[in-house]
């Protein structure tokens, strides 16, 4: 097989390599051996500082206030429970997601675009234009905010992926804007409308493959978020790692919580 039929190849996804029998990690996913996971990431979990959502809203918003400023500070993340998305939501955008990455390539191929800024985006690696080493992943990136200006560009399969995504969405913005408040009140700042006026919105979803040797590649390199916060709906698979204190460790899922990591625009402002 020539060169560049390999290359549009891997272009098409990991999805799309999978469905077509793969059987063993390709060349082109394989990291230099210092950077596997084996090599990189510590034995055993962490456990993130928890923040109730719930206790934020009463009498016991100060003391909670001080454990979330020592977080963000300590750990630059924390898990977030009882935060009020009903299960049921979480479900719908979980389904219509599969959904989604389970059509025929063909279909989710009418969204893969060059344009980083499209508002609707099907793709695969970290950054398939410049990777020399592609992520084991794909994934389907939607612009949210304003939910009304973007929303008619989202796919409209499977059925229901809209109003689900929407109602997502909407919900996990408002929760941003109550998490936004709460950590620029535990630093005493209490005046900054902007950040919520005039923010954009994205939601990721990411796709990883079962990987036949999964020891050799990763699903996203080392990063950091260059938003102002994430909020990650980790499954209950082991698969999520951060740095701390100089150390890749991975993190202990926990059930019906938000994963907050704080971005890199929040360090800097």
């Amino acid at each position: 097989m020539s060169l560049q039929p390999q290359q549009h190849m891997y272009q098409k996804g990991v999805k799309h390599l999978c469905e077509n029998g793969l059987t063993q990690v390709p060349n082109k996913y394989i990291l230099p051996e210092p950077e596997r996971p084996g090599i990189l990431v510590d034995d055993g979990c962490i456990n993130l500082p928890i923040i109730d959502f719930a206790q934020l809203q009463g009498a016991e918003r100060p003391r909670v206030l001080a454990s979330l400023s020592k977080a963000c500070q300590e750990f630059g993340f924390f898990q977030l429970i009882n935060h009020g998305i009903g299960d049921e939501v979480t479900r719908k955008m979980i389904d219509v997601s599969k959904g989604f990455f389970e059509l025929p390539f063909e279909e989710r191929q009418r969204y893969m675009s060059s344009d980083l800024h499209a508002p609707v985006r099907y793709g695969t690696s970290f950054n398939q234009n410049n990777d020399k080493i592609f992520c084991w992943r794909d994934f389907l990136k939607l612009t949210c905010h304003p939910l009304q200006d973007y929303s008619s560009f989202w796919p409209s399969s499977p059925l229901h992926l809209r109003e689900a995504m929407g109602v997502y969405s909407k919900k996990t913005q408002n929760l941003y804007e109550r998490v936004m408040e709460a950590i620029l009140e535990s630093l005493g700042v209490t005046n900054e409308t902007a950040i919520f006026e005039q923010g954009n919105q994205l939601m990721m979803v990411n796709w990883y493959p079962t990987c036949p040797q999964p020891q050799l590649t990763l699903g996203l390199p080392p990063h950091s978020d260059y938003g102002l916060l994430t909020l990650l709906l980790q499954d209950q698979v082991e698969g999520l790692q951060i740095q701390h204190n100089g150390k890749w460790v991975t993190v202990k899922p926990f059930p019906n919580s938000f994963v907050v990591n704080i971005g890199d625009q929040f360090e800097v402002s």
